[in-house]
């Protein structure tokens, strides 16, 4: 059972590489339910990332910057552990279709054997943003594209830096 204290604090775990408005949407509709909501970015490193922890952290923070509740941390740990470390009850995941859902339950299944005390709540993208996945942006980008739609100022900028040349 989710601790009345744990519950206050949702974990929203994922590579973020990059962030993209589907995800800043997602976050920033849940900040209000959590006295704190942490966006974890994980490590990896098998998924080959187009940007580095660090650097898909900053982005994270520049877009996330104009909410209060939400903090940004990178993790290379299993996500269980990270959730323990920090004290969260809840652990946030989108869902933007039906396709989403089987490995969505699937993780959610093991990590209810891995963490019991913690709980897994989805939400659902906005309509405008239900189609957005960070590969679909970064390949518009790799092939010169334009994202803008799709991401924030600041990550819009580091992935023209990242395709460019």
């Amino acid at each position: 059972m989710v601790t009345p204290q744990r519950a206050r604090v949702a974990v929203y775990p994922g590579t973020f590489d990059p962030i993209t408005n589907g995800h800043i949407d997602l976050a920033l509709r849940a900040a209000p339910l959590f006295d704190r909501l942490v966006v974890a970015i994980a490590q990896s490193a098998g998924k080959g990332p187009a940007f580095e922890l660090d650097q898909r952290i900053e982005l994270a923070r520049v877009a996330l910057a104009d909410a209060p509740n939400i903090e940004v941390r990178g993790f290379s740990s299993l996500l269980a552990s990270f959730v323990e470390e920090i004290g969260a009850g809840v652990i946030l995941r989108g869902l933007r279709a039906v396709s989403d859902f089987e490995y969505e339950f699937q993780l959610a299944s093991m990590n209810r054997h891995l963490i019991p005390a913690v709980e897994t709540l989805f939400l659902t993208p906005a309509e405008q943003y239900s189609f957005i996945s960070s590969s679909l942006v970064r390949e518009i980008a790799r092939l010169g594209g334009d994202v803008s739609k799709f991401v924030h100022p600041a990550v819009r900028d580091a992935l023209r830096r990242r395709y460019s040349g």
